[in-house]
């Protein structure tokens, strides 16, 4: 896929037989701009889903946690991102990452973990969406209209991430300037009500789990965009800044809507769930603002769900061109999208989107966990083994520092599973369990043909040529 300092990408074939040359340059790339907004709905999508905190642990704890976490969580994770999404510029993303430094087995567990927390996360959106209308629209609170509004949000947007993913970052952008808009106008319109006084208060019983969930979910799924590297125009140069310009968009979207809901109108701890910035805004500017904060949460919900298929989608697609799955997922439509990852993407979310919101972002951060500890594991391995790979970004911190700055999230990583209710840690324990049987299951079904499994002959990876002898990432 090119050479750069000593070091250059070359196809490596894993005993299968190879695909054509998938010719993904006929299809038009992802600029910057609608990269940051895809990275923005990956991540955040604004501040809807943020109430929580408030009613776990107060508005001080809220507004410091929103404050903090980034340089715990966020920025490490938008960092390695950065650096291993431009050293392995192809869809699959982290999938290639731990393949590289671990091997294939630890790679498809990598995909299973992400994608399965993935689709987790999409079936939520629909729900937020919901309990954003329920107050207007009494009838979606539950039964049989719940269910077809669910069923129908989940085609329109399957169908949106159908037609391609140019239109998906386009709309991302439109939906990102409706969603964030009223948040502005609530802020200048709040300015006279603001007590700052409100803003230093602290809850004696706070519910830590509720809390650190909360802003674990917020403000990961940084490395999700790397699934997509594949369709980035010049991803080299275009990741690291989009990232950026992302990491600054999503912190100061969550901070400004909680600094002024919170300092506007007195607390109610109880009031403060999902859905209620609708309610904030009602009392702050009326019943017209009330509508259009409920409006950009719908828009957010459609962006977030558009966004995150697209990322869930095209990781099946690349670990299809690695060999891991079935030759079937690695077609593309004439729009350029990976048809069977979208639809069995639609179908998790269909299947999971019963669960309550606390539920899902209590399991999808649990997979996650587990995920993004093989993440940093394969950062520091390749970061030690291979120095001289070629990294057109790096972390400027060094390898030592760059292996510090994993220990903070990695601590982090262990109290949110330590946290987790029992409930939660079964289910998502049997899902990992599946992911281990999943892999041998289909290395079987390859070896007896039941199922085409294919390389991309143009595939790349890493293969150090600086002047001495040095293995390949993967044999």
């Amino acid at each position: 896929m090119g050479e750069c300092n000593g070091v250059e990408y070359v196809g490596v074939g894993v005993g299968v037989d190879e695909l054509a040359p998938l010719r993904v340059d006929n299809f038009k790339k992802v600029s910057v701009l609608p990269l940051v907004f895809l990275i923005f709905y990956e991540v955040s999508g604004g501040p809807f889903g943020i109430e929580d905190s408030v009613g776990a642990a107060g508005p001080l704890l809220a507004l410091l946690g929103f404050l903090i976490f980034p340089f715990i969580w966020s920025i490490p994770e938008a960092l390695i991102t950065a650096e291993m999404g431009t050293m392995f510029p192809e869809n699959g993303g982290y999938v290639v990452w731990v393949s590289s430094a671990l091997g294939p087995y630890w790679g498809f567990q990598q995909g299973w973990m992400k994608w399965l927390s993935g689709v987790i996360d999409n079936a939520l959106y629909p729900v937020l969406f919901l309990d954003y209308l329920d107050s207007s629209v009494p009838a979606l609170s539950g039964g049989l209209p719940r269910i077809a509004a669910v069923l129908a949000l989940t085609v329109v947007l399957t169908y949106m991430n159908y037609r391609g993913l140019t239109i998906v970052g386009w709309a991302a952008i439109l939906l990102g300037v409706f969603s964030i808009l009223p948040f502005v106008i609530m802020g200048l319109v709040a300015i006279p009500k603001l007590k700052p006084s409100r803003w230093l208060v602290v809850e004696k019983d706070v519910d830590w789990n509720l809390y650190l969930n909360t802003l674990f979910w917020n403000l990961n799924y940084w490395d999700s965009i790397s699934t997509l590297a594949g369709e980035v125009e010049n991803p080299k140069r275009t990741l690291p800044k989009a990232l950026f310009y992302a990491l600054i968009l999503v912190v100061l979207g969550y901070f400004f809507p909680l600094l002024i809901g919170t300092g506007a109108i007195p607390l109610d701890r109880e009031a403060w769930t999902d859905g209620y910035f609708s309610d904030v805004a009602k009392m702050i500017g009326g019943v017209w603002l009330g509508w259009w904060i409920t409006g950009a949460a719908a828009a957010s919900n459609l962006g977030m769900f558009v966004a995150e298929m697209s990322s869930d989608s095209f990781q099946l697609l690349g670990m299809a061109e690695r060999g891991m799955l079935p030759s079937i997922f690695a077609k593309r439509s004439h729009y350029g999208t990976p048809l069977i990852g979208i639809l069995f993407s639609a179908s998790g979310v269909l299947l999971l989107s019963w669960m309550s919101f606390q539920e899902i972002i209590a399991a999808e951060n649990f997979l996650y966990c587990f995920g993004m500890i093989l993440e940093f594991i394969a950062f520091v391995r390749l970061r030690i083994k291979y120095p001289a790979a070629s990294r057109p970004y790096k972390i400027p911190l060094g390898t030592v520092g760059s292996i510090l700055m994993c220990v903070p999230p990695t601590i982090l990583i262990c109290i949110v599973l330590a946290l987790s209710s029992l409930k939660v840690a079964v289910v998502s324990l049997i899902a990992v369990i599946i992911g281990l049987v999943l892999q041998p299951c289909l290395k079987c079904i390859e070896r007896k043909r039941w199922l085409k499994f294919s390389v991309s002959s143009d595939l790349p990876d890493l293969h150090c040529e600086n002047h001495e002898n040095v293995e390949p990432l993967v044999n």
